[in-house]
């Protein structure tokens, strides 16, 4: 695509992913951070490997009129992986919720419609080369995100915090049991603590978590049944069983 597209267009944006960075991604890296090996004519590889060669494809055909947007973790209406959606779905049930701390855990995230805006700003403008296309380090936490979430929904649930260890313990996988949420760690650092600063300088803008849940929820509203769901992708969210018992086994 990307060599029928090079004598024809005048500029490339790629939305790639920060998943290209070799992991662990140090905290604080930027876009000088170790990458994935890849091959931009390799076949059936993994989602790191597949992003970086569409980088390497994008590059070789266009040079320095290639722009690579390193998403991280991508939020918003239109959502159909399942992550905030359910979290909302989860406190408008109301009762005692499962609130995996800690409470002041920073999260790292772009909304859809901020990280369009600036890819096409950016095209436009003809920059070129990787830009982390993420808010900053802490620009939420998991207890804002949660109060906004309790705040949207008009949700008379409760949130018991609750330390990692005990939700690891009980085989709960992070970010796919309890999505979003990743406890500290190399994990965490590599998905949520980024050095984002070339890409704010570059014009980023991030609306605050408060906009992007209420947004979110109006929308799922506005369907009237069941939030779209990506066939390729798993169901994700916790199970009500699961949830009573760790919450069963921890001090109030």
């Amino acid at each position: 695509a990307a060599n029928l597209l090079a004598d024809r267009v005048g500029h490339h944006v790629l939305v790639s992913s920060r998943s290209v960075y070799a992991f662990p991604t140090p905290l604080g890296a930027d876009e000088t951070a170790p990458l994935v090996d890849a091959d931009p004519d390799a076949g059936d590889v993994d989602y790191a490997a597949a992003k970086r060669g569409g980088e390497l494809a994008v590059e070789a055909a266009f040079g320095d009129r290639g722009l690579f947007a390193r998403a991280g973790l991508i939020l918003g209406p239109y959502e159909n992986v399942g992550r905030l959606p359910w979290w909302l779905d989860r406190l408008h049930r109301g009762g005692e919720v499962l609130a995996p701390g800690p409470r002041d855990l920073p999260l790292q995230y772009v909304d859809a419609r901020d990280l369009a805006a600036w890819a096409l700003d950016a095209g436009a403008r003809g920059l070129s080369g990787p830009y982390d296309v993420v808010s900053r380090p802490g620009h939420a936490t998991m207890g804002t995100l949660l109060a906004a979430g309790l705040a949207a929904t008009a949700s008379d649930a409760t949130l018991r915090w609750v330390d990692p260890e005990p939700i690891l313990d009980a085989g709960v996988a992070p970010w796919t049991d309890l999505p979003i949420w990743v406890p500290p760690g190399d994990l965490h650092d590599s998905l949520h603590g980024s050095d984002t600063s070339r890409a704010a300088a570059a014009g980023l803008t991030c609306r605050p978590i408060g906009e992007t849940v209420v947004d979110t929820w109006a929308w799922m509203q506005s369907l009237g049944g069941p939030v779209p769901q990506r066939p390729d992708r798993p169901v994700l969210g916790l199970d009500p069983e699961v949830e009573s018992r760790i919450l069963a086994t921890v001090e109030p």
